[in-house]
């Protein structure tokens, strides 16, 4: 096929899948309300979003607000090492978290802090590099686990929602670098 051909054929692939793309990529309507404070400010998002996951042994979590901080749609993934030593990444969504972890993070306690951030951000997007440590009570003396978030949000004009979470947990041969951890 020609060169003209194939940059035509392209721009027409383009033009019907572009309207569709845009209409399922902008976040709908959540059917959870978010409190104001919590989407306002990227800042205040990432203190909600750490805050709702943290709890207590036996403290229920309020699990709505967590969804009302994310995009309906919105994928969450971990990076993972199996058993047998293969590397995956594990896709859910922020329901199946909360029904897959739920119940854990209530039965040990979970608290998970932000111990640094690389942000970037231009116009209505930004990304989160966010660093963490998570320990089972606030004063174990050490996290069993350390790693980053990566986090990207969307403002609509009216605030701020989690379109996206990655996360990986540092291990024995991959730690974390002096530049995500001050």
């Amino acid at each position: 096929m020609c060169r003209s051909k194939r940059a035509m054929h392209a721009l027409l692939l383009l033009a019907v899948l572009s309207k569709p793309l845009i209409q399922q990529s902008a976040p709908t309507q959540n059917t959870v309300s978010a409190a104001p404070s919590d989407v306002d400010t990227v800042d205040h998002l990432m203190a909600a979003l750490y805050d709702v996951i943290s709890g207590a042994i036996g403290q229920k979590h309020n699990w709505d607000r967590m969804r009302s901080l994310f995009a309906p749609d919105a994928p969450m993934s971990a990076v993972v090492i199996t058993r047998s030593g293969v590397l995956r990444e594990v896709h859910f969504s922020c329901d199946q978290y909360i029904e897959r972890s739920g119940p854990f993070i209530e039965k040990t306690g979970f608290f998970e802090r932000e111990i640094s951030r690389k942000t970037e951000s231009w116009a209505h997007i930004t990304h989160v590099f966010s660093t963490y440590e998570s320990r089972y009570k606030p004063e174990d003396k050490k996290p069993f686990e350390r790693g980053i978030n990566s986090i990207q949000l969307f403002n609509d004009g009216k605030r701020w929602w989690i379109r996206s979470i990655m996360w990986e947990g540092e291990t024995a041969t991959q730690k974390l670098p002096g530049k995500y951890t001050r």
